[in-house]
Formats: structure tokens, sequence, C-alpha cells
């Protein structure tokens, strides 16, 4: 019987025996030599490299309002339009934001109603990447609250020394961080030392010619970055003027 061969890409059929030669096949053989990955073209045997662009979250302090609809900006990098915004308190319950606005790929404007409490933030593009702050960044609290009442903090004579004392609490109790001038001015002479939980304005008197009533704004801020402005006045006097006579 004679003997047939076949041949079968890289290898040769015998009457009942086969031999392999070359088991291989070369990538240029094949109708389709690449693949695509994430939209790319690679060819059979090279390599790419795989990366995910996962967002961050860059602010560090955000404060709303409790138990009310409100809304707070989130920076960060790598945002894609639009993605979800998780707040997490602290013991793990989820609210799922209300509205999420894409302002750009690092800013997010965010619409939820909170309770009272400290929340994570987590943001998830639509792709599946996603970011969790590494502590709980937005705080849901009321704004400072005035102790020192509005308006007159007194009267001083021309050219007198005194000295005046703001307070203001943070919603759990405690003074809040800073004071500072908003608007108006000060007596001349006196100035506002805010750098602690208590405000101080003092000083001695100058530049005045008559009683004037100076009028002023001050901006007490807690802990979280809130704040409420309370208008003061403080007059000073000069008094009875000219000569007279008594009969």
């Amino acid at each position: 019987m004679g003997t047939q061969t076949r041949k079968f890409a890289n290898t040769i059929t015998t009457d009942g025996k086969i031999d392999v030669v070359d088991a291989s096949i070369e990538n240029a053989d094949l109708a389709n030599s690449s693949i695509t990955i994430n939209g790319s073209a690679v060819s059979l045997g090279g390599s790419v490299s795989v990366g995910e662009t996962k967002p961050t979250i860059t602010s560090t302090s955000l404060a709303i309002a409790p138990d009310t609809s409100a809304s707070f900006t989130v920076l960060g990098t790598n945002f894609v339009s639009v993605p979800k915004v998780e707040l997490i308190s602290s013991t793990g319950a989820v609210t799922v934001a209300s509205a999420v606005t894409y302002n750009n790929g690092t800013s997010l404007t965010v619409t939820t109603n909170l309770s009272a409490g400290n929340y994570f933030v987590r943001i998830e593009n639509n792709d599946g990447n996603a970011v969790r702050s590494s502590s709980a960044i937005l705080a849901a609290s009321v704004a400072p609250v005035w102790s020192t009442a509005a308006g007159s903090l007194g009267t001083i004579a021309a050219g007198a020394t005194q000295s005046y004392t703001l307070l203001a609490y943070d919603d759990d109790s405690t003074a809040v961080s800073s004071y500072s001038l908003q608007s108006g001015s000060l007596p001349g002479g006196f100035s506002l030392d805010g750098d602690s939980t208590i405000g101080t304005i003092s000083g001695t008197e100058t530049g005045s010619t008559s009683t004037t009533t100076y009028t002023f704004t001050i901006r007490a801020t807690d802990n979280e970055s809130q704040t409420t402005d309370r208008e003061f006045t403080i007059t000073v006097s000069h008094g009875a003027s000219g000569g007279g006579q008594f009969n």
C-alpha cells in the first residue's frame, strides 16, 4: 500500500503515525492577529498597560445645616459626569445625594438632607471607579449662636481705655474658634483680638472730636467653618462743651 501524506499547517500525517514537525503558528498566519483592549488594538504577543483612573477627594472640611435640603461643593480630581455621591454616617448608614451637579472634573455641587452628625463622602464614577474620603469630612451642624447681644456694647468717654468681650457658641455648646471684623469700623485706637474662643475689642480711644457712634459687624466662625454675623455699636462721648454761668 502506498503512503499518503497530508500537510495540516505545521504537521505531517502518515498511515498510522503522526509526526509533529512544528506545532507553532505564526501570528501573521492568523486571520485576526490582534485583540482590542480599552479601544486600542494590541498585536498578539505584544503588551499594553491597563490602568484605572480613579477619582480623588481633596476637600478636607465641609459643612451644611442639618435636617433641611442643603448643598455643598466637594473638590477633587478625575470626576466624570455625572457621578453618584453617597454620604456615610459613623454608624455606616448610607444616604444617596438627592442631586449632583457636575461643575467640571475637579468640582461637584451636592444636594442632600442629613441629620446632625459627621459623614464620610463617597464618589463613584459611571465606570465603577470610586473613592471614599479617609475621614468624616462633612459636618451637618447648625451655624454658631451668639451669646453677646446685638446692639450697643457701651459708651466710653473720649480718650478712655476700655475692653469689651464677645462670645458665641457652636451647636455642641463649645465656644467658636474665631471672630473677625466684616464691615464698619471700630473707634480709633481700638482693635479686635479674635483668634481664640473669646473675642476681645479693646484699646484707648483716639481721634474723635465729637460724640460719635461706631457701627460694625463681627463674624463668629466655628470649627466647621460655619459663620454667623452680628452687628454692634460703641459710642464715644465728648460730654458737654463750652462754658456756662449759673446764677
